[in-house]
């Protein structure tokens, strides 16, 4: 079994901050890789360094073998050999790019890849998206596909259908589990519980040997004021004093001796780090914010049609209140239309009087960027400082990135920013449009937690199967133009 790709020395800086400090790195034809890390970490640029995209000013970097590389939207190119029976399979009818949906641009991509018969394939969020149908298909294809995998998701069912084997890249470094991405969690887990054992042991021996020097400096203070006072005492005798005091200096000297020996111990016993602190917060509900109402949003025989299509066709449905509700669906059967439709309180919609909704669009946030984060949050918010901060450090802002202003954040920060706003402001019902997309897997997991402890309704589009498990109470699906409650 042969390396595709043997790396050494990958050392990457951007803006004073080290982003990737690798020291030998090896992708193999039986590989099959999950590359997990928070936003920004160099994941993408780590793709890219392996690929040859980007050269290193040191380092090397050698390559046996063909591949392919799936990018993020952005990155999109045309190649006409794709096979169209691939292309018809994945719903791709048109090569035209400009006239492309994001999933018909992303089922593109995958068919290139597919199409070219390559020994690896490198892939940036292939998921983003496609919906459910479409990450089955993905699926299925990359399973037989015989070449070694590199892949960046945020979609951990994905993950756990289609690698053996997660890089986590950390600090600059590259960790490796086996397994899934269930697999890297729980040995993860089983990782936060060590370290979380050990610092527990840390902490007690620290504190057993600072108070046993405590007590030994204390007793030789105490050999010192006896021997002064014997001092003073025979200070008018001429015989012994000599000798007393030769044994008083050797029994301070013992001591001390045995309370640097304990401070030696304490500095061999290193620093031990204690396990990173799961925060949580508690959603509240002003009483002026209460629904009473049982369906809170009520379609009653819906009929929409953009253009030429027909979207609804007396579609009609009741969302339950307090409820995490899921709406699925293929691509184009309407589901952000829906949500327009409840913005909007359009013909056959019934919201609730007291109603006060939130909504997230992926490109929705227009706003003043130079605001500071904490300006921007405490905006239409009634939670304290401490409590918006411990949302924000949820999400993966730091005490140094909340004096930030949004000027600065990257397109994912301002995703969680703008999710984290909404799940504090003045809102009793959220409307949440694919709000796991593009966000880093630990962001993906602190999202869940705020969304199932959210105190108000949530109405949520996704394609997420692991958002969908955990966090939904009910699901329903747009097909054939109705609105069905599933489960």
């Amino acid at each position: 079994m042969s390396a595709l790709i043997k790396a050494k020395d990958i050392h990457v800086e951007f803006m004073g901050r080290e982003v990737l400090a690798i020291d030998h790195l090896e992708v193999h034809d039986y590989d099959r890789i999950g590359l997990v890390g928070a936003n920004g970490a160099g994941k993408s640029t780590l793709l890219k360094i392996l690929l040859g995209e980007i050269a290193l000013p040191q380092g090397k970097i050698v390559r046996d073998g063909n591949f392919a590389y799936i990018p993020q939207l952005d990155d999109v190119v045309v190649h006409e050999e794709v096979d169209p029976a691939l292309l018809g399979k994945l719903g791709v009818d048109r090569l035209d790019l400009e006239q492309m949906s994001g999933g018909e641009e992303t089922r593109l991509k995958i068919a290139q890849a597919l199409s070219e018969g390559m020994h690896c394939i490198f892939a940036d969020e292939p998921t983003s998206h496609l919906d459910r149908e479409g990450i089955d298909f993905l699926i299925k294809q990359l399973a037989f596909f015989t070449g070694a995998l590199l892949v960046i998701s945020h979609d951990r069912y994905f993950l756990d259908q289609v690698v053996d084997k997660i890089w986590e890249l950390k600090d600059g470094k590259i960790n490796e589990y086996w397994g899934g991405y269930s697999d890297y969690l729980s040995q993860k887990e089983e990782e936060r519980k060590n370290q979380s054992a050990q610092y527990r042991q840390f902490i007690s021996e620290r504190a057993r040997l600072e108070k046993a020097i405590t007590e030994k400096k204390n007793q030789a203070r105490k050999v010192d004021q006896k021997a002064k006072g014997a001092s003073r005492k025979n200070s008018s005798e001429s015989g012994g004093r000599l000798s007393h005091q030769k044994t008083v200096g050797s029994k301070q000297k013992k001591l001390h001796n045995a309370a640097k020996n304990m401070e030696h111990r304490i500095e061999l016993l290193g620093d031990v780090k204690p396990p990173e602190v799961i925060r949580s917060v508690h959603f509240r509900q002003s009483e002026s914010l209460e629904l009473h109402n049982p369906f809170p949003i009520v379609g009653n025989e819906l009929c929409k049609q953009v253009g030429n299509k027909v979207i609804f066709e007396k579609a009609s449905f009741q969302f339950p209140l307090g409820a995490k509700i899921a709406v699925t669906g293929s691509n184009g059967t309407g589901k952000t239309t829906l949500f327009k439709m409840i913005m909007n309180c359009e013909d056959g919609i019934s919201l609730s009087p007291k109603a006060a909704i939130g909504y997230f669009a992926q490109n929705g946030y227009k706003v003043d960027r130079h605001q500071g984060i904490m300006e921007f949050m405490q905006e239409n918010c009634d939670y304290q400082m401490s409590e918006i901060r411990t949302v924000l450090a949820s999400l993966g802002f730091s005490q140094h990135d909340v004096r930030k202003e949004l000027s600065v954040l990257s397109g994912g920060e301002m995703i969680k920013l703008q999710l984290a706003k909404m799940l504090l402001g003045r809102y009793n019902i959220l409307l949440m449009d694919e709000p796991s997309n593009f966000l880093d897997l630990p962001a993906v997991e602190a999202l869940e937690n705020l969304m199932k402890d959210y105190a108000g309704t949530i109405i949520f589009i996704t394609h997420d199967v692991r958002l969908l498990e955990n966090v939904a109470d009910f699901v329903y699906e747009i097909k054939d133009k109705k609105i069905i409650r599933k489960c």
